[in-house]
């Protein structure tokens, strides 16, 4: 396992293909859905599927991607929080997706926080954006929290919906 950062209450790490039961019970939980979309993951090899051709290919070709992330001291799976390089967009951005017993903790912002800090310094990424949803509030909130503000909407390919785009203020 290559653990990627930690924080003071979270460890995020590259995903394996043993992580799948996260991925399915993730990608299909109703928030992520009406959100994110549906990835048509419906099983566990499914979700292997969705692992080796989405993180597990990003690490491989861009040094980064999608992080498991976990409560440190339990060791318990919450999420995932990481890098993504689209081809659609000119930035990499942050993404990030929680069980739903694990919002409004703080878990999201602690780990997206991080992950834009681990992108600057550890990467040397000049710019991180992040797309959400118009009426994803709470991706709204943390996206606001870590330092991004709103500055046009656009259209992602593969989204049901315009999305928000969310990049950093310029000096």
């Amino acid at each position: 396992m290559i653990i990627i950062l930690e924080t003071e209450r979270l460890a995020l790490r590259w995903f394996t293909p043993e992580d799948a039961p996260l991925i399915l019970h993730l990608l299909n939980d109703p928030l992520f859905l009406r959100f994110v979309g549906d990835k048509n993951v419906r099983t566990l090899d499914d979700a292997r599927q969705y692992l080796r051709h989405g993180p597990l290919a990003s690490y491989a070709r861009h040094g980064f991607g999608l992080c498991h992330v976990s409560l440190k001291a339990a060791g318990t799976p919450i999420g995932m929080c990481g890098l993504l390089k689209r081809d659609t967009l000119e930035d990499v951005d942050v993404g990030f997706a929680y069980l739903p017993q694990f919002g409004g903790q703080g878990y999201a912002t602690e780990a997206a926080r991080a992950m834009l800090h681990y992108g600057r310094t550890g990467l040397g990424l000049k710019r991180i954006v992040a797309i959400t949803a118009p009426d994803n509030a709470g991706s709204i909130k943390v996206l606001k929290k870590i330092g991004l503000h709103h500055t046009s909407t656009l259209q992602v390919p593969g989204y049901h919906t315009d999305s928000l785009l969310f990049t950093p203020v310029e000096l």
